[in-house]
């Protein structure tokens, strides 16, 4: 038979409502045993003084020692025992003989119930015994003549202690009720209980959250970047695989304080600035990481950080990878949109009816193109530059700013070893820039020279724009900064510095008035090797 999937909230019900009553039913128990102890005490104490009453009465001490003194005896004890509402009354002289019993058949009888022993040696004391009538206390008080030096017998006062069941019975009611209000109020905590669990866990059950954490684990393990989540003492609460990679260190790092940790170390400062729009670069474990960060907040409140590492050198394989593809892409995108205009002006000179003005515009643009094309493909022998330069020429034709080649420009072929992708991200990306500087000025134009030389690649870029102020020429270099506060821009730069360090060279900066100049220097020995 199949057990039937119980949801949560009822197990936390059923469960909570189980204590309850587990709970009540103990705390009737003990009260009832402590009723029943009480009571037993409270009998004892009013049997003993009754006893000690009866022993001390002149009719009793007299008559104990007489043959016929139970007639004297008897009517007393009797009148005593109604009065006082106890079960019997027996006086007993020192051989045991009953002077006096509710029963009248049992006077003149020998007393022996097995506990009466201690009271005829002047003791008192109470006992319990199971009787005819049930379980009793019973006290034992001596009987004391001539004023207390001769014990003439014994006074034993019995009082039936009521049962559980009795106590019960007449406490029933009072029982009834507080269980009742008792469980009342266990169910309806118990609902309440489960209902509030339920709400803080977004009403989802057990095995939902389970399957969901397994889900955002793999996924927060699967991810290319490295991650690393603090609490708001700095402490490590979760960190990937990826993080760990590139960090060079162990899962088991979870609970330890960043500050720790010497691989690290770099990162408080980055905290310490408090700038979540700050991305900073670091060396973690011999990689290059670009680590930011991000606050964590619920319900408007900062509950820890999370720090995101991602390995410089793989995005700038994507962006060599990136810029390659852009280029070939913004070449004929250029190309096509010159062709078009060039053919609209060769249809509309035909339509006029100028032939020859055709035939000379075609012959001087061709011209034009081929001289810029013979060029590169002379002095410039990598076909990646060459295409990337031809490039930037059409779309700075296309923006209006020209784009000039020092006739002294040379390029042939790289040395074994030497990236020519590393080359066109800083060409293309210094070209670029430039463009974008002039655009607008009075003099639209950029410079560009290469020159290969035995031990060294010098590159140049000039432009004639407005300049960089001291200001940004400090953190021109910086990922995510950029003067056009758009968004996806400050990488260019950055590629450039990095790659050229890469590669073992220089980047210089000029800027003025005048305009702006880039020159790099990148050592061919060094790469060779």
């Amino acid at each position: 038979m199949k057990i039937p999937h119980l949801k949560l909230g009822t197990k936390i019900a059923m469960l909570s409502f189980l204590l309850v009553f587990l709970s009540v039913f103990l705390a009737g128990v003990i009260i009832v045993n402590r009723i029943s102890h009480k009571m037993e005490q409270e009998i004892g104490h009013r049997a003993m003084a009754i006893a000690r009453t009866v022993a001390q009465l002149r009719e009793v001490q007299e008559n104990l020692s007489k043959l016929e003194g139970s007639k004297a005896i008897q009517p007393l004890a009797e009148r005593i025992r109604i009065a006082t509402g106890v079960e019997y009354i027996v006086i007993f002289n020192m051989e045991k003989v009953r002077y006096s019993h509710p029963y009248l058949d049992r006077i003149g009888t020998i007393f022996n119930d097995g506990d009466e022993e201690p009271s005829l040696q002047r003791k008192e004391y109470l006992s319990q015994a199971v009787g005819i009538l049930g379980p009793s206390v019973r006290a034992f008080v001596p009987v004391l003549a001539d004023e207390g030096t001769r014990q003439v017998g014994v006074v034993a006062v019995g009082i039936l202690v009521p049962t559980i069941r009795d106590i019960i019975s007449t406490l029933k009611l009072e029982l009834y009720s507080s269980l009742f209000i008792g469980l009342a109020f266990g169910i309806l905590g118990s609902f309440y209980l489960a209902s509030n669990i339920k709400k803080n866990m977004f009403s989802l059950e057990p095995n939902e959250i389970a399957r969901m954490l397994e889900e955002r684990v793999a996924i927060f393990q699967a991810m290319d970047d490295g991650v690393v989540a603090l609490d708001v003492e700095n402490r490590i609460t979760v960190i990937n695989e990826k993080a760990c990679r590139i960090a060079g260190i162990s899962e088991q790092v979870v609970g330890v304080q960043l500050q720790e940790l010497v691989v690290f170390k770099g990162l408080m400062d980055l905290l310490a600035a408090n700038d979540p729009t700050v991305t900073t670069e670091l060396i973690l474990h011999q990689t290059r990481v670009l680590v930011n960060f991000l606050p964590v907040r619920v319900q408007e409140r900062v509950v820890g950080r999370v720090i995101t590492l991602k390995d410089k050198t793989e995005v700038r394989k994507m962006a060599e990878e990136l810029t390659g593809v852009r280029t070939f892409i913004e070449a004929l995108r250029v190309q096509n949109h010159e062709s078009l205009n060039k053919l609209h002006t060769i249809a509309g000179l035909i339509q006029l009816g100028k032939a020859q003005d055709a035939m000379d515009y075609i012959y001087r643009v061709t011209e034009e193109q081929q001289e810029v094309t013979r060029f590169l493909s002379s002095k410039i022998k990598h076909p990646s530059v060459a295409g990337l330069l031809l490039g930037k020429y059409n779309r700075g034709k296309e923006l209006k700013v020209d784009v000039l080649f020092d006739p002294d420009s040379s390029l042939g072929e790289l040395p074994e070893g030497f990236d020519g992708n590393s080359l066109t991200i800083i060409l293309g990306n210094l070209l670029e820039n430039a463009m974008e500087a002039v655009v607008g000025s009075e003099l639209c134009e950029v410079h560009c020279r290469i020159k290969q030389e035995q031990t060294e690649l010098v590159l140049s870029v000039e432009d004639t724009g407005v300049g960089i102020t001291p200001e940004n020429q400090l953190r021109i270099y910086q990922w995510g900064f950029s003067t056009k506060g758009t968004e996806n821009r400050g990488i260019g730069l950055s590629l450039v510095k990095q790659t050229v360090e890469l590669l073992g060279g220089t980047v210089e900066l000029e800027s003025g008035k005048w305009g702006t100049r880039f020159g790099v220097k990148i050592p061919l020995k060094i790469v060779q090797s």
